[in-house]
């Protein structure tokens, strides 16, 4: 027997009220009680794939599954859903929701971000790409590499993938964390972060080291003295960092100019 009824306030306990002439649902008996909007309009949570989260709220798996569900709705044929980004950090400091679906097939991103904002408040960032151009990506270029380190998946996947330095392709990537130097006044702590990451990122690609999301961050410590959360919050000794960030950049810079005169890619 199943009985439909209304959560109801109470002084000290909201209670949930039942008919007296029933049957089943003796005093005493333990039942289980779920929202019936959510079990009406909502899948149930599919099993997702994790990849370095240590720990996710509840509400952020909600929302993730609900990205799964409209992007199923609108992609007939799809190999991943990939959640990346600051979405998965600890907290709730994050502007967007990265998505990146894995298909050949062209489809309508506007449509797909109009309704991730509709159904979660949350504005979605979405990334579609081949297999193959991911896989490509993953060879030749350390933001992929990251973006990836951290993730959460629809499904299981495994890239094995072999290191193809393209240096005029870290030249442009270097060329965008110039503009901290440029604009370190103007700048909020997130952009200078952003911009900072995408540094260490090469830089450590250029010396062939591994990228994940803790080895950046662990040496932006390293390098420049300070937690990542001090760079976020903006409250930086703008002298001795941007002296530190010259030597990076500059370092990098001419790995990279090394590379495109000896004739690499």
């Amino acid at each position: 027997m199943e009985i439909i009824s209304k959560v109801s306030l109470g002084s000290r306990m909201d209670q949930v009220y039942i008919p007296k002439n029933r049957i089943g649902f003796d005093i005493g008996n333990y039942v289980i009680i779920k929202p019936l909007n959510l079990e009406i309009e909502k899948k149930p949570l599919e099993k997702i794939y994790f990849y370095r989260i240590k720990n996710i709220v509840s509400i952020k798996l909600e929302i993730i599954n609900e990205v799964f569900i409209i992007i199923d709705k609108y992609v007939q044929n799809y190999e991943n859903i990939i959640i990346t980004g600051s979405f998965l950090e600890e907290g709730f400091h994050f502007n967007d929701i990265d998505v990146l679906v894995l298909t050949e097939d062209k489809i309508s991103l506007n449509i797909i971000s109009l309704d991730v904002k509709k159904k979660t408040g949350i504005n979605g960032h979405i990334l579609v790409l081949s297999s193959k151009a991911l896989v490509r990506g993953l060879e030749a270029d350390p933001l992929y590499q990251m973006m990836l380190s951290r993730c959460v998946a629809q499904k299981r996947f495994i890239y094995k993938t072999k290191p193809a330095l393209n240096y005029k392709l870290l030249d442009l990537h270097l060329f965008k964390s110039k503009t901290l130097l440029d604009n370190f006044d103007i700048l909020n702590g997130r952009e200078k972060y952003n911009l900072v990451r995408n540094l260490v990122a090469i830089y450590l690609y250029l010396n062939k080291k591994k990228i994940t999301v803790e080895s950046v961050d662990g040496e932006i410590k390293n390098i420049f003295g300070v937690n990542v959360l001090k760079i976020k919050d903006n409250v930086l000794d703008k002298k001795d960092f941007i002296r530190k960030y010259k030597l990076i950049y500059n370092k990098s810079f001419n790995l990279i100019l090394r590379g495109i005169e000896h004739g690499s890619k």
